[in-house]
């Protein structure tokens, strides 16, 4: 059985360049990706993954609002005891890691990272839950 992992695009920040290739990367890897486009409140994020049932959902987020808009999400899922981990990637300053792991993130990635990190975060992040 293969994952299906949601990635979505938060918030007002309009660069979707990274979230597609991520989404490639992992349905190379024989994940079922949905993507919601741009522009997604934290509410539906949440509710397109309760709906879809999946099993991980992915943020990219650039715009600097990361702090604000990951943990909404995450208390979104928890709300709805949906049970779904959520992994950020994109442009996140090491000294937030710690705020956004506190807030039940499950996981960071940064800019740069390779398609086995890429993958290997969202399995894990599958498998933590």
């Amino acid at each position: 059985m293969s994952l299906r992992v949601l990635v979505a695009k938060v918030g007002l920040d309009g660069h979707d360049r990274g979230v597609k290739v991520v989404a490639r990367i992992l349905r190379d890897a024989g994940m079922e990706v949905i993507y919601t486009g741009l522009r997604q409140t934290p509410e539906m994020v949440a509710a397109t993954a309760v709906d879809e049932d999946v099993d991980v959902v992915g943020l990219s987020m650039l715009s600097g609002a990361h702090l604000t808009l990951a943990p909404q999400v995450v208390k979104l899922l928890e709300a709805q005891n949906a049970g779904i981990p959520v992994v950020v990637g994109g442009i996140v300053p090491d000294r937030d890691v710690p705020a956004l792991l506190e807030a039940g993130v499950a996981g960071v990635l940064h800019p740069g990272a390779s398609s086995d990190q890429v993958e290997d975060a969202v399995r894990l992040a599958a498998a933590s839950n």
